[in-house]
């Protein structure tokens, strides 16, 4: 299907909040422009993005093929994302997996007959603390199990958009593909809801709890401290007070366990090896 006129004059719009000599950065939310209309990155849209920022088609293939989030192939209405990586997998990510591919009959990267629904591996979500997790078109689905995964999927079946954990409301891969492009959801709920929740900041409140804090230890020339106008300090971020006979605790990078070393005098010392 053609590029539609509307779509021309967003990409130019994309390129126009690009200051002269810069504009080529333009390209990443052209890309996902492409997709909202065309529902994939097509040769057609390579060579728009070309065209409007000088660039060889080559060069924005280049882009297009690094980036997962840009699709060759068609995409259907719900991008569903399951991630298998290490610790989702311990907590049972590839047998979510496993279910939506026998449900919806359909391996990675394939999308369902009737158009609807992809189905990918996602090799990490950024988002261990809530094991094992999926998404939909990038919004967050956390701890779910084989039954609640297939659930999120037979709502969208129903045509239903089922309510993410965390983030904004569920929108199409077109809808959300043009958010990621720079356009605003002109929808009155498209608004952002909760960020994290409590995993995330679990170890957080476990130090404020215990009173943990952290201070830096900085390193000093041979003529002396590091002073303003002198180079950046370099220094390790340690845990508790530093014990009062001036020995500094630390973590040993190797054995990752508790350490504690005498000071060396100013002109030796250094971060812990």
């Amino acid at each position: 299907m053609p590029l539609t006129d509307e779509t021309r004059a967003a990409a130019r719009e994309i390129v126009a909040r690009y200051p002269v000599g810069r504009q080529r950065s333009a390209l990443l939310p052209m890309l996902h422009l492409v997709q909202a209309d065309e529902g994939y990155v097509t040769a057609e849209g390579v060579e728009l993005c070309a065209s409007e920022l000088g660039l060889t088609a080559a060069e924005v293939s280049a882009v297009a093929t690094f980036y997962t989030m840009y699709k060759r192939r068609p995409v259907g209405d719900w991008l569903v994302s399951v991630c298998t990586n290490l610790s989702c997998a311990l907590m049972g990510g590839q047998e979510v997996y496993d279910r939506l591919s026998e449900k919806l009959g359909v391996g990675h990267d394939q999308t369902t007959a009737d158009g609807r629904v992809t189905l990918e591996h996602a090799e990490c979500l950024a988002a261990c603390d809530y094991a094992p997790v999926m998404t939909v078109n990038y919004e967050f689905y956390d701890g779910v199990d084989e039954e609640a995964a297939e659930g999120i999927v037979e709502a969208l079946a129903r045509g239903e958009r089922p309510v993410p954990t965390r983030g904004g409301p569920l929108c199409t891969f077109a809808e959300v593909s043009r958010q990621l492009a720079g356009f605003e959801d002109p929808r009155p709920e498209g608004v952002a809801g909760t960020g994290f929740l409590e995993p995330s900041v679990v170890g957080l409140t476990v130090a404020e709890q215990a009173g943990w804090r952290g201070e830096v230890a900085h390193t000093e020339r041979a003529d002396g401290p590091t002073g303003p106008a002198g180079p950046a300090p370099v220094g390790d971020v340690l845990p508790g007070k530093a014990p009062a006979d001036g020995a500094r605790s630390g973590v040993s990078p190797a054995a990752g366990a508790p350490t504690t070393t005498s000071a060396a005098p100013a002109a030796t010392k250094s971060k812990g090896a």
